[in-house]
């Protein structure tokens, strides 16, 4: 299959996504080392970055949970962070802007007849491979969430140097459009936002759709926690937190942040 890696168009992704309650301003630079690092230095010099989009051509630091870091191949990724104003909304309700991303993720996927699933809390898997990661961090003093997005297009496992990526083009989409991606992407992810913001942080249908699109409910998992410590058991639920409930042993064990390892039955 051949793989056409093109830039963004900076212009056109401005004129298609601006102009809804949620997003107001997108840029898009050629290189930085990570786009959440940049947008919590903003803030941190007090500059307003509720709303605001940043796209990095080629990131040279990504960072995922716990410290972890990576790079990509230039234009072989969707990564993008974006600025989440929370005004209005409960800090114990933030928990679900990550979730929220994760279902605009796959819902961008799907029709490209891609069988995505979430993780909890911030994977899209296809199957066993990974798809998109996502990290979201916090500008305390402007009460905004950066949430970090990689959502692999043309990005093979060889160029990272790690098992278990998987990419749009790996499952089969033909030269899929970066360009559409980002602005279908926003789209999904700007309306699940906007209903978040209005509902004050527990949005049913939100909700109820995480549900539908999670891969680790019903599943026995082993949480791995802050302090490494460890959960094993059945994930039930998410709670209106969006914080995941393992049952273990009769009790219900409630895990706010942590790293999730799918069992299979014998592996308990």
């Amino acid at each position: 299959m051949t793989v056409v890696r093109a830039p963004l168009d900076e212009a056109a992704l401005r004129a298609d996504v601006l102009g809804g309650p949620v997003w107001r301003s997108v840029e898009v630079v050629d290189e930085t080392g990570s786009t959440n690092s940049d947008l919590i230095a903003r803030a941190n010099s007090g500059a307003p970055i509720g709303g605001a989009v940043l796209i990095a051509e080629h990131q040279t630091a990504g960072r995922g949970r716990q410290g972890r870091s990576w790079s990509a191949a230039k234009y072989a990724q969707i990564t993008m962070s974006v600025a989440i104003d929370t005004a209005g909304v409960p800090t114990d309700a933030w928990g679900w802007l990550p979730l929220a991303t994760g279902v605009a993720i796959v819902d961008t996927v799907r029709p490209l007849g891609v069988d995505a699933g979430l993780k909890w809390p911030n994977d899209v898997l296809v199957g066993d491979g990974k798809l998109a990661g996502i990290l979201a961090e916090v500008a305390a003093e402007q009460r905004v969430v950066v949430v970090g997005i990689g959502l692999n297009i043309s990005l093979t496992g060889d160029e990272v140097g790690v098992a278990g990526v998987t990419s749009l083009t790996d499952l089969g989409v033909a030269a899929p459009d970066r360009q559409r991606l980002v602005v279908e992407l926003l789209s999904q992810l700007g309306r699940r936002v906007d209903a978040w913001q209005r509902s004050g942080g527990v949005d049913p249908e939100l909700i109820a759709d995480y549900r539908a699109r999670s891969l680790t409910l019903g599943m026995p998992v082993r949480a791995i926690l802050p302090g490494d410590q460890e959960v094993i058991g059945i994930a039930r639920d998410v709670d209106d937190q969006g914080r995941l409930s393992i049952d273990t042993d009769g009790r219900t064990t409630t895990v706010a942040a942590g790293d999730i390892v799918h069992l299979r039955p014998a592996d308990g």
